[in-house]
């Protein structure tokens, strides 16, 4: 008899047509979808965990998930070929290796990395609006990097975290928030992105913080001003929640140097700080 096997999964996909990752009656999820292929497979019901569940309109590059398949008799590669078989094209299974019967996608996940995508300025792109958010008026990065490293560190973070997902704490500690210069789009728009690190984040609190960091960028408050709310600890005076389509999960580690990497479920190591 076969015995069951635990797999991490790594997934692609477009958040755009999607109400989030998580499953949701009578809308079209991530989870749902990769739930349904799992399990023309194993004949049963697969439960599939996201390592986070990203909201509706958010994109992964790297999001991880776990599951545990009653039978699979092949290597874990084709485990991906398998499911990306039924999968929409805007979700894709890029990786699948065998993983500790005991493997958690959320629970064993020591950090995570998010990708925010803006264009500063400029004319709209039709092509690509779906993965950038489009500022009308330019921003001053310098200061917008000033006041992301008052971001960084551990740190009570409740004036970025937006209500319906109360956490019992809200200190999260902050590894990188980097304002990062990107070449410029098919059309020279100009483009950037804030990726932002940490062991765990608060409801659209990357989001959150991005609105931020544009305010002071337009010159509404000074890099100063992060230190404020944050000791504030007031949702409603910080800026506001950055729109779904630039943003992206980046990278999710499990406690070795590489993104997505497993140990086992003994002795991890703390993750890098990007």
């Amino acid at each position: 008899m076969t015995s069951p096997r635990t797999f991490k999964l790594t997934v692609a996909y477009d958040g755009t047509d999607f109400s989030g990752w998580q499953i949701q009656p009578g809308r079209m999820t991530i989870q749902g979808w990769l739930e349904r292929s799992a399990a023309k497979l194993a004949g049963t019901r697969v439960h599939v965990v996201g390592s986070g569940r990203t909201d509706a309109g958010v994109h992964a590059i790297a999001q991880v998930a776990s599951c545990t398949m009653p039978r699979w008799n092949a290597p874990a590669q084709k485990l991906a070929t398998a499911i990306n078989v039924s999968l929409p094209d805007s979700i894709l299974v890029t990786d699948a290796v065998d993983a500790p019967d005991d493997f958690h996608a959320i629970r064993d996940s020591v950090s995570k990395r998010y990708r925010y995508q803006l264009q500063n300025g400029g004319n709209r792109n039709p092509l690509e609006h779906r993965y950038w958010y489009r500022l009308r008026k330019r921003v001053d990065l310098d200061a917008m990097a000033e006041a992301a490293q008052l971001i960084v560190g551990r740190k009570d973070f409740a004036c970025f975290q937006s209500a319906g997902a109360p956490r019992t704490t809200t200190v999260r500690h902050v590894t990188a928030c980097d304002i990062i210069p990107l070449p410029d789009g098919p059309w020279g728009e100009s483009r950037l992105a804030i990726e932002v690190q940490a062991d765990g984040f608060l409801y659209n609190m990357v989001r959150n913080i991005v609105g931020t960091l544009i305010y002071v960028g337009l010159g509404k408050h000074p890099p100063h001003w992060v230190t404020e709310l944050l000791a504030e600890k007031k949702r409603e005076l910080a800026g506001p929640t950055a729109p779904a389509n630039g943003l992206f999960l980046k990278s999710v580690w499990y406690g070795a140097n590489e993104p997505g990497a497993i140990e086992t479920s003994l002795g991890r190591q703390n993750a890098p700080s990007g």
